[in-house]
């Protein structure tokens, strides 16, 4: 982060407990997202008492990882609590069959007043990510991250097509490299405006 100018970072892990360890070191830099297996008996219990206590800011989930469709049923109380504490879900998209953008645009359309974060917008398949723009284009709460998705056409396209309040920059550490994500998004012929909001600005006022 320091070497990237990076102010602040959202940082989440299934293992939530190192997360609260690690954001209460550094509560000035990080920002906390509790990341529940919806299919764990305890997972909603677990989601109220990060939020309500713990003070995490928002919700993680990752359909291909715990196998399970963003609508499916065990999935929608905890969207339901989301709503209810008024904080956004960052949803990994881009794999199938769980992960898809049309299968997030379906969840967006169930929580039109839940803000929800479609990471990596797509991925890495040039027809995924083109869903993901079509796909927020037709929900406005669904913003796009950027992480990991290769096309830097693709995020001024998504500025432009969806709007440049709805699309956040995203490293995914350590997944990949910060210097590789941000020259992406340097190239996207982005105006400095733009670049603003995208960088810092959207994040600023809609996730942390």
């Amino acid at each position: 982060m320091d070497q990237f100018n990076v102010e602040k970072s959202i940082l989440f892990s299934t293992d939530n407990e190192l997360v609260r360890q690690t954001v209460a070191r550094f509560p000035k830099r990080l920002v906390s997202y509790v990341w529940p297996n919806p299919y764990d008996s305890g997972s909603l219990a677990l989601v109220r008492t990060a939020i309500t206590r713990w003070g995490f800011r928002g919700i993680k989930l990752h359909p291909l990882f715990h196998a399970f469709l963003p609508t499916d049923e065990v999935v929608l109380p905890i969207m339901d609590e989301a709503r209810r504490l008024h904080v956004p879900v960052a949803i990994h998209s881009g794999h199938a069959p769980f992960s898809l953008p049309w299968s997030i645009g379906e969840l967006a359309e169930l929580y039109p007043d839940v803000r929800i974060v479609m990471l990596h917008m797509g991925h890495g398949h040039g027809v995924y990510i083109q869903a993901a723009i079509n796909t927020a284009k037709r929900y406005d709460n669904i913003i796009l991250e950027t992480s990991g998705m290769p096309m830097h056409t693709k995020i001024k396209e998504a500025v432009e097509r969806v709007g440049e309040n709805r699309v956040v920059y995203g490293s995914d550490i350590p997944f990949h490299h910060s210097s590789v994500e941000l020259q992406r998004i340097k190239m996207a012929n982005l105006t400095e405006e733009q670049l603003q909001l995208v960088l810092h600005h959207n994040a600023a006022s809609l996730l942390l």
